[in-house]
């Protein structure tokens, strides 16, 4: 149902280089939120940097992993047969 309303269709898997770079940008995303919640509810600049370098650390490689294993499960993915465009 959910693919009606995708116009785009990509036949492509994820890159090695594709899950880093989106790892990094959305781990970079989540420092910066990490630091003002931390900043807001503390006060205090050295707790929230401590905290949020030490999270990011694990929760970086944990996100890395998530994301390979999920793009190996077929399952909820839409298989499209590659057309041969020399053939039409």
């Amino acid at each position: 149902m959910i693919e009606k309303l995708l116009p785009n269709k990509h036949f492509t898997e994820e890159t090695l280089g594709r899950s880093i770079v989106k790892t990094v940008s959305y781990r970079l995303v989540i420092l910066v939120l990490d630091f003002i919640s931390i900043y807001l509810f503390t006060g205090q600049i050295k707790v929230a940097l401590g905290f949020m370098i030490v999270s990011n650390i694990y929760t970086t490689i944990g996100y890395f992993f998530h994301e390979r294993i999920w793009d190996k499960i077929k399952w909820g993915k839409i298989i499209y047969k590659k057309v041969d465009e020399n053939n039409l």
